[in-house]
């Protein structure tokens, strides 16, 4: 347990300075100040006001440098007592180092994580060899500073578990695409087989029917490569292949209709949809049989929802809207809508999705006509 701690890396893309990361030190810089000129049992006043107002600017590289920005404020308080004759040099805006205390456990490496813990220790020890502490108070700062510990571990790991959630939707969305990919290639491949065969057979009484069957193979295998040129990767488990075709945009068309309950689905086709590649037209179904899916569950008192796919030369658009009512648990992210950005990605397109200005909800997707993987 002590070596996978020790070995454990920082969490990746921690946040960089944000606005409200100066907003914070303009708070405290003041409250520093004020307190210095209002409490009157503050020893050593311009010593504490200076040191407090000096280690707020920790806070502004806390995610960045978390081990340093923890040496710093608590090797500094422990042997203030050295410069002030035994008397803390502190205030209550110090307060704020519970941030960096959160911040080390949340953003640094295992080792970092055990150094600071060490650097604490020593800090209380140094501190109290200079005054006594009463139990009452040691107990009470360790429970403060355990509480920033523990928060600050269980905010890494929850984290931790979600981004590794959201891994395995995307991992799964991949497979799927590798799937369709894999089983439009077999199709690909089969026709060609069968061509040659067909070639072969009819040779001796019909010698042009070679050419013919050549010039399908070609069209064939100049299709098969570009499919597999789009396979970004193969991530498929150990079943069998099917020999046809994945859903494609003319199928949206079992979507159309009005259920028993729930909303009707109408369903509009525009431009030459003939020719796409195969794994563009099964995203399209795709993504618009999950927006169907995701409207007929969250969207409420919706009576419509509306299929729009437009072609042109260059890329596919797809536009799915209801009517509904906008659900609180559309504000957050689901796996299958980051499923459906993943599957757009992976064929260098684009998915969004986002609550109407008026009253429902519409998902839009944007893809390529050569389904060109990134």
């Amino acid at each position: 347990m002590l070596r996978s701690l020790w070995d454990e890396p920082r969490p990746p893309d921690p946040p960089t300075r944000v606005w409200r990361d100066w907003a914070l030190v303009g708070v405290l810089v003041p409250l520093a100040v004020l307190e210095g000129v209002v409490r009157p049992d503050l020893p050593w006043r311009a010593v504490s006001v200076t040191l407090t107002v000096g280690l707020v600017f920790t806070l502004l590289w806390r995610r960045a440098k978390p081990l340093l920005m923890l040496a710093i404020p608590f090797v500094i308080t422990a042997l203030a007592p050295l410069v002030t004759g035994g008397h803390r040099a502190e205030t209550y805006t110090m307060a704020f180092l519970l941030i960096v205390v959160y911040a080390l456990y949340r953003w640094g490496s295992g080792r970092e994580i055990v150094l600071g813990f060490a650097i604490m220790l020593g800090s209380v020890g140094v501190s109290a060899s200079f005054y006594d502490l009463a139990p009452a108070d040691a107990v009470g700062a360790f429970a403060v500073t355990f509480s920033a510990v523990a928060l600050g571990t269980a905010v890494r790991y929850r984290t931790g578990a979600r981004m590794r959630e959201l891994e395995q939707v995307k991992l799964l969305e991949r497979e799927q695409l590798a799937r369709d990919l894999h089983d439009t290639v077999a199709h690909h491949v089969s026709a060609m087989a069968i061509r040659a065969q067909a070639g072969l057979a009819t040779a001796p009484s019909r010698p042009e029917a070679a050419t013919e069957a050549l010039r399908v193979i070609e069209a064939e295998a100049s299709r098969t490569l570009a499919e597999m040129r789009a396979m970004v990767r193969l991530l498929r488990r150990n079943e069998p292949a099917e020999l046809a075709p994945g859903r494609q945009i003319a199928d949206l068309e079992q979507l159309a209709g009005r259920t028993k309950v729930g909303p009707s689905v109408d369903v509009e086709i525009s431009g030459d949809v003939d020719g796409l590649p195969p794994s563009v037209g099964s995203a399209i179904f795709r993504i618009a049989q999950e927006s169907v899916t995701n409207a007929r569950r969250h969207a409420r008192h919706a009576t419509r929802i509306a299929i729009q796919v437009a072609a042109d030369d260059t890329s596919v658009r797809l536009r799915v809207s209801d009517d509904g009512e906008v659900s609180s648990v559309h504000s957050m992210p689901g796996y299958g809508l980051i499923g459906m950005i993943e599957r757009a990605g992976l064929l260098g397109g684009t998915c969004q999705a986002g609550p109407n200005p008026d009253r429902g909800w519409t998902v839009t997707a944007v893809l390529p006509r050569t389904g060109a993987a990134t």
